[in-house]
């Protein structure tokens, strides 16, 4: 038997909160609870791919995050519409699908370490490559496999669940529906051998309850896999469509690809007979519009919503898969041509020109030099707290972050909270100071 709507919307949260007199929906005060909140404020000083800030105003995760959400509404809304008409005709609770997927969006980078995914790698080499190797007996292998593959994903599930020093207990208490919409690698990182996972080993057993009240299937209970929320995968697309075509915009603003260039592989979206009609209208509005940014980002306003009235049409094609949960792919993956191969071109183009361009090494290389040294440094202070240096480093970590547990995995985890929730700016600002290297 598949999922229900009825359960994968739970309104269940770990803790309760809210009042009568609220006028907005549970789903609405996750959204307002995750833009509010100090996490989601911090994006706007975190790498999305480019240096920042520059000249030129390119994407940090904060306005990656808001057009994730905007285009995840989009999707949802539209997925909504087309079963209210069919197979869950009646059913209110779709309603509220498009809000539950925005705010899932919104808080799908919430635990992406500064320096872009170039920072994920330099906290785990602390522990491959580092002094932190020295670890691996002192801890479980479930929890070994955690620090050696330190997973943003897995570290915005936390950041919501989890009940910091002195803040209130289940985290942010959202609802489960948002966030098991969240979680696009249901499982955790043991068995090693996984590319991504999404829980650490500390957050399994609420993962495990908030999958038990929307009624997500267990696939392996020996691995603890689930099966996805039907929603993440429109949160996974919204992703995917927002990253690859506004990394392109981005490269084109840089001048990293030219507008000849940038233009050919927008445009290779509407190579088809039955686009015939948006190359038309392109023509139409190039006649009126001379800037060239501004013609760029028609191009690419027009590939997106191309890319989500085909995208929600492949999620209602697969509907019965994605709601046994045996659907194994993600929508993107299975446009058709040739929508497919241009967006394949893009990602092509992206690692070539753009993940590899020597501005984007730089930050890499600065990202593995100041987090690895912090990572080092605090994470020798909360296992040997005795030393002077030592508790004096402790007392720049804010009260939340701190724990008295005599737990090895539990005190690094303090460290990677602390480490991997600073934005950019203060990561290179705190290593310049602790190391006195003036400015």
């Amino acid at each position: 038997m598949g999922m229900s709507w009825e359960r994968i919307l739970s309104l269940r949260r770990r803790a309760s909160s809210g009042t009568e007199f609220d006028i907005r929906s549970q789903f609405q005060r996750d959204y307002d609870r995750i833009i509010f909140s100090s996490p989601f404020r911090r994006l706007q000083n975190k790498t999305q791919v480019f240096p920042l800030p520059g000249s030129v105003f390119v994407h940090n995760r904060l306005t990656h995050s808001l057009e994730v959400a905007s285009v995840g509404r989009s999707l949802a809304r539209m997925v909504a519409q087309k079963l209210l008409q069919g197979p869950e005709k009646g059913n209110p609770l779709l309603n509220e699908m498009d809000t539950v997927v925005a705010a899932a969006c919104l808080a799908h980078d919430l635990g992406n370490p500064p320096f872009g995914h170039s920072g994920e790698k330099a906290i785990s080499s602390y522990f491959t490559e580092g002094n932190g190797q020295h670890l691996k007996n002192r801890v479980s292998p479930q929890q070994w496999t955690d620090l050696i593959a330190f997973e943003g994903n897995a570290n915005a599930f936390r950041i919501l669940t989890h009940s910091f020093a002195g803040r209130r207990q289940g985290g942010y208490a959202l609802t489960f529906a948002t966030l098991a919409a969240l979680v696009k690698y249901p499982y955790p990182s043991f068995p090693p051998g996984r590319k991504k996972y999404g829980m650490f080993w500390s957050e399994t057993e609420t993962y495990a309850a908030i999958a038990d009240s929307c009624g997500i299937p267990c696939l392996d209970p020996a691995t603890g896999s689930y099966a996805r929320s039907p929603l993440v995968y429109l949160v996974e697309a919204a992703d995917d469509i927002s990253y690859l075509v506004m990394d392109i915009e981005d490269a084109h603003k840089l001048g990293i690809l030219s507008t000849s260039e940038t233009e050919q592989m927008l445009m290779e979206f509407m190579n088809s007979t039955d686009l015939s009609e948006l190359i038309a209208r392109k023509e139409k509005v190039y006649t009126e519009v001379t800037d060239t940014n501004e013609r760029i980002a028609y191009l690419r306003a027009t590939v997106i919503n191309l890319l989500v009235h085909e995208v929600s049409g492949i999620f209602l094609d697969n509907y019965e898969t994605i709601m046994d949960g045996s659907f194994d792919s993600t929508l993107v993956s299975n446009l058709r041509e040739p929508l497919k191969a241009a967006l394949n071109n893009c990602r092509k183009q992206s690692v070539q020109k753009i993940y590899n361009h020597p501005e984007v090494i730089k930050i890499e290389l600065t990202g593995y030099n100041v987090l690895g040294w912090l990572m080092n440094e605090f994470s020798e202070a909360v296992l040997n707290t005795k030393t002077t240096y030592n508790s004096k480093l402790i007392s720049l970590m804010p009260d939340q972050f701190r724990t008295n547990s005599d737990d090895v995995y539990t005190r690094i985890q303090s460290v990677l909270d602390f480490v991997s929730g600073m934005t950019d700016l203060y990561a290179v600002k705190l290593y310049k100071d602790l190391r006195g290297i003036a400015d």
